[in-house]
């Protein structure tokens, strides 16, 4: 007997008429026609039923904190740090935890139930890792919260980062991160690299870095991080975050850096939202992107996620923790309108991320955690073109977020009484 069939669903694969059985918090059975009997039926009504998103770059300890101590006036990168660096001595644990919950709230109704969070560690209170990592055990039972150390102001250029940043790996923060790009020098940005790489390996952790945020083309970090990478033996556990300086590069740099990521098997992860809006500012016209080179690097067999770095916060003003429109700024940006460059965007926020963060149980196989999300749309596309409803949210097999199907009512002569943005029936078939 199964606790729970969820059926008639359609898979992002392009499975349709699926029925999804779930027993014991995992799911049990993937097939047409599943014979009950089961303790619960759900009809998904042949609307998409996907893995959760995955967030794998996000800044949890500054989220909603928007306007405080002021507004970052000119939008950019580093009034963001300077207002974070007003904030940091005011901040107090309840309320880094308070708003760090609230986000969560939001992320579980959006159907994300996995974030890797950077938590600034150059605060000798450490207080943002103290509070993230209570938030990650009070959301443990609906959401996989993943904390790496961020050395936001620099391991060597801060004094005391190191230390700080090895205390917050002994409290238990899960990742190893960087900032080569901030150091003093570009060789003090390759040593941090190596420095930093070390000590993962040294300790068995993962590595995610901000890695070159920055439009200037000689900003090549990546390829000591590759290299880094490849000397320890890492390959598959180490991420470059935004790597924005790539879409600066020139094409025959460019050449022989993405086979040196290859060789590394690098994980990449750009943030369309906050990368186009931070970086190009120092040019009139014409303005550069500021978005890495995801269909490049993809189409090099590179594991590429899309995070959505920030939320109301000093950095960005907007967000809602809404997976789907990273997906969709990422294809615009991207110019990855054709329809496998759409699919690429939509896994880019769901099974790309969860292989980055080593997701234990994540997918739709028999075996998997049933965590699942029924969407209200009939495929990938649809779902980022609408930005769709999450209509149910399930983890462990369990409902945590219902909501109501969207539709506006009409009132026009010899038209619908409602619309829902889908084809019309006949252009669909």
């Amino acid at each position: 007997m199964f606790d729970l069939i969820l059926r008639r669903a359609t898979l992002p694969d392009g499975r349709t008429g699926m029925d999804i059985g779930v027993r014991e918090g995992r799911i049990a059975a993937v097939e047409k026609d599943l014979p009950g009997p089961a303790g619960e039926e759900i009809d998904a009504t042949g609307r998409l039923v996907t893995p959760p998103f995955v967030d794998s770059h996000f800044h949890m300890d500054s989220t909603l904190s928007y306007g405080l101590p002021r507004v970052n006036r000119s939008g950019t990168l580093l009034e963001g740090i300077a207002l974070w660096g007003e904030l940091k001595p005011q901040l107090v644990q309840d309320a880094i935890v308070e708003r760090a919950l609230a986000y969560c709230d939001w992320a579980v109704a959006r159907g994300l139930l996995a974030i890797r969070s950077h938590v600034d560690v150059c605060d000798p209170r450490l207080l943002a890792v103290e509070s993230l990592l209570e938030v990650k055990r009070r959301v443990a039972p609906y959401l996989d919260l993943q904390l790496v150390a961020f050395p936001q102001d620099g391991i060597l250029r801060a004094p005391g980062a190191l230390e700080l940043l090895k205390r917050a790996l002994d409290m238990g923060v899960d990742v190893v991160g960087g900032i080569p790009h901030f150091e003093r020098t570009m060789a003090d940005g390759a040593a941090s690299v190596r420095l930093l790489c070390e000590i993962a390996a040294e300790r068995g952790l993962l590595v995610d870095m901000h890695c070159d945020e920055s439009d200037d083309p000689l900003s090549r970090h990546v390829e000591t991080l590759a290299y880094e990478t490849q000397r320890l033996g890492m390959q598959g556990r180490v991420t470059g975050s935004h790597l924005t300086s790539m879409h600066s590069m020139d094409n025959y740099y460019v050449s022989k850096l993405i086979p040196l990521m290859v060789e590394a098997d690098l994980g990449v992860i750009a943030n369309p939202l906050i990368n186009i809006t931070l970086q190009g500012r120092h040019d009139t016209y014409p303005k550069r992107r500021g978005m890495t080179r995801v269909p490049e690097l993809m189409g090099a067999g590179l594991t590429v996620a899309l995070g959505h770095d920030c939320v109301m916060d000093p950095w960005y003003p907007l967000g809602s923790g809404d997976m789907l429109e990273v997906a969709h700024m990422g294809l615009h940006v991207g110019q990855m309108t054709g329809y496998d460059g759409m699919l690429a965007c939509f896994r880019a926020v769901t099974e790309a991320p969860a292989k980055l963060l080593h997701l234990d149980g994540y997918g739709l196989e028999v075996g998997c955690h049933a965590d699942l999300v029924v969407l209200q749309a009939a495929d990938p596309v649809e779902a980022i073109r609408t930005r769709a409803t999450r209509l149910l949210v399930l983890r462990r097999g369990a409902v945590v977020s219902r909501c109501a199907p969207v539709e506006a009512r009409l009132s026009l002569p010899g038209r619908p009484e409602t619309v829902s943005f889908t084809l019309p029936t006949a252009q669909a078939t």
